[in-house]
C-alpha cells in the first residue's frame, strides 16, 4: 500500500467520524436545532458537514486530488468557523478543553503537515495508469 493511499485513508476514517457525529446530531435533534442559540449560518454550515465530510472521503479513494482538496477545505473551515463560534459564544478558553475541537485542530495540523505526501502520490499513481494504458 503506497503512503499517498494510508494517507488518503487515514483522512477517509477521520472525516467518517466527523460525518458521523453531525449525523448523530441531525438524527437526535433534526434540522430545527439550534445548538443552544448558534446563528443559522452556523448550524446550515455543521448540518452540511453531515453530507461534505462523506462526499470528501469517497472522493479521496475516486478523485483524490479533488478528495484531497476538498479534505483541506473542509477542515480548514471547521477550525476557523468552531474558533469564531467559540470566540463569538464568549468562551475562547473552553475550546482547548473541548476533545472534539482539539480533535479537529489535530486533524488540521495533520492534513497541513502531510497532505503534500498525498498528493505527489496521486501523481505518480495518476502517471503509471496513464502508461499502462
Amino acid at each position: 500500500m503506497s503512503t499517498s493511499l494510508l494517507l488518503r485513508l487515514t483522512y477517509a476514517v477521520c472525516l467518517l467520524g466527523g460525518a458521523a457525529t453531525h449525523v448523530a446530531v441531525l438524527v437526535s435533534h433534526g434540522l430545527s436545532w439550534d445548538y443552544g442559540g448558534v446563528p443559522m449560518l452556523t448550524r446550515v454550515f455543521w448540518a452540511s458537514l453531515a453530507f461534505l465530510d462523506p462526499l470528501a472521503a469517497l472522493l479521496l479513494l475516486v478523485r483524490p486530488r479533488i478528495g484531497l482538496s476538498l479534505t483541506l477545505a473542509i477542515i480548514t473551515s471547521d477550525v476557523v468557523h468552531n474558533t469564531w463560534v467559540e470566540w463569538w459564544m464568549g468562551l475562547p478558553l473552553r475550546m482547548f478543553m473541548n476533545w472534539m475541537y482539539v480533535s479537529q485542530l489535530l486533524f488540521l495540523f495533520f492534513v497541513v503537515a502531510t497532505i503534500g505526501i498525498a498528493w505527489r502520490g496521486t501523481t505518480s499513481a495518476q502517471l503509471e495508469r496513464s502508461h499502462a494504458v
